[in-house]
């Protein structure tokens, strides 16, 4: 012990030893600024989580901040939509009306959707959703709209939260759990300009390739789908009402339609790499007229599955006369903004571990998931309520933020929650990539008796609305 302490060593999470300078420790720390809190990455997760922090009760006394490697951003509302939205859940929506930032969201731009209807593209298979009170399941909402929401809200707790725009960690010093002599007991972070940082709790909130996670050794489970993700804004033909959110299951990948407005919508289309390339490069009248085939065509299916969806219809509208639906179309695409489309490739991740001792991970740095089902933020906002509200209760007790007493009942509750439900998605993409007969006979009865029992829809508008 005596050796080690004249040298002071300090240890990563994953176990292996990493030699401190010669000099005291405390030393080069005494001029470190320390933070109860740094949130990694300053994108919607990230600025959640720090705005959240910076407005609660409990942490008025606290100092937070936030690293951002990109500039700060002047976000000006323009005419044409942005192609980059996200569907917010009533959950997630909650969460941002909690430090405020929900209202102005609304006060910019966002379009609510009352029904979803989901079919398959290889049989008259749909299901829809809607709630009976006629509520909001959700919202279109873009990325910007967010991020301008969200910026205005850290500012008006700048006193609490310092933002530091343009600062890229470039590397991390772990603490032993119990501390001794010259080592610290705080996370060491250095950042590309030289300065230093050290904070009581490091959230990593820096995106899928997280170098937070890899920093910790934390192990990630990873998969690459065989999609890219279209997405583009698009014009209807005609204004309608527009507050339903559409999506097609193709062989190829999931078609999605997204009201924005009653004359536009956001379009994310999941296919192949090569069928992605096609689309991003094609005239934009064949742009359009892919799209529209896309969700009206019946190509893909065949008189077998036909005939025996339509039966077990019959024996499901015998049994429960309310339980079926008939299949509606959705709004004809006109034409597509100029320069809306973008590609971007899919994938699935998940990390072993969400938190260690001062650390813990939300987002796409703790998961990524295919956006099928819109809820890839939702994921994200969900991880901010629940590592918000432990560690306010822990701020409020005067305990050790960076704590694993705590941060262990985060990891528990969100992996939970979100294990399963990457899981099932997964499974979804999988069983839906396929045009084989006795898979698609199995989804098409599947999908239809799941639409007749509105117990077990509930159950999932209830689940996805978190």
């Amino acid at each position: 012990m005596a050796a080690a302490c004249g040298r002071a060593l300090l240890v990563p999470l994953g176990g292996r030893l990493r030699a401190c300078p010669r000099a005291p420790l405390r030393s080069l720390t005494a001029a470190a600024p320390l933070y109860d809190v740094v949130v990694s990455g300053g994108g919607m997760v990230g600025s959640a989580m720090a705005a959240a922090l910076g407005h609660d009760i409990h942490f008025h006394d606290k100092k937070i901040a936030l690293l951002e490697a990109g500039p700060r951003k002047e976000y000006h509302l323009p005419e044409s939509y942005s192609n980059r939205v996200s569907s917010i859940s009533p959950g997630s929506a909650t969460l941002l009306s909690s430090f405020g930032a929900w209202d102005h969201v609304c006060s910019l731009r966002c379009k609510p959707f009352r029904r979803m209807q989901v079919w398959d593209a290889c049989s008259e298979a749909i299901i829809t959703f809607e709630k009976d009170d006629l509520d909001d399941m959700g919202y279109i909402v873009e990325n910007d709209v967010i991020m301008s929401a969200l910026t205005k809200q850290l500012e008006s707790v700048a006193d609490r939260v310092e933002v530091f725009y343009g600062s890229r960690a470039v590397g991390y010093t772990w603490p032993l759990p119990s501390h001794s002599c010259d080592t610290s007991p705080w996370v060491q972070i250095e950042l590309a300009d030289g300065r230093r940082l050290q904070t009581k709790l490091l959230i990593g909130a820096d995106g899928h390739n997280s170098i937070v996670r890899k920093e910790a050794e934390i192990q990630n489970i990873e998969h690459q789908y065989d999609q890219s993700a279209v997405v583009a804004t698009l014009h209807l033909s005609e204004a309608t009402d527009n507050t339903v959110a559409w999506q097609r299951f193709l062989p190829t990948g999931p078609i999605a339609l997204l009201p924005l407005s009653d004359t536009a919508s956001s379009l994310v289309w999941s296919t192949s790499h090569e069928h992605a390339s096609e689309l991003l490069t094609m005239d934009k009248e064949s742009f359009v007229d892919s799209i529209n085939t896309a969700f009206w065509s019946n190509v893909n299916h065949s008189d077998f599955t036909d005939a025996a969806g339509a039966m077990f219809r019959s024996v499901l509208s015998l049994l429960k006369p309310s339980g079926t639906a008939m299949r509606q179309l959705p709004p004809s695409v006109a034409k597509v903004e100029a320069e809306s489309r973008a590609v971007f490739p899919l994938g699935m991740g998940h990390a072993a571990q969400y938190v260690r001792h001062r650390v813990a991970l939300i987002g796409d740095a703790a998961h990524r998931v295919h956006p099928l089902a819109g809820q890839g933020v939702n994921l994200g906002f969900g991880d901010i309520a629940c590592l918000a509200h432990h560690l306010s209760a822990a701020a409020f007790n005067g305990q050790d933020l960076g704590s694993l007493k705590h941060l262990l009942r985060f990891e528990t509750e969100r992996q939970r929650h979100n294990v399963s439900l990457i899981a099932a998605i997964d499974l979804l993409k999988r069983l839906y990539s396929t045009s084989l007969v006795p898979l698609v006979l199995l989804r098409t009865w599947g999908l239809q008796a799941t639409n007749a029992l509105p117990p077990v829809k509930e159950q999932i508008m209830a689940f996805a609305s978190k």
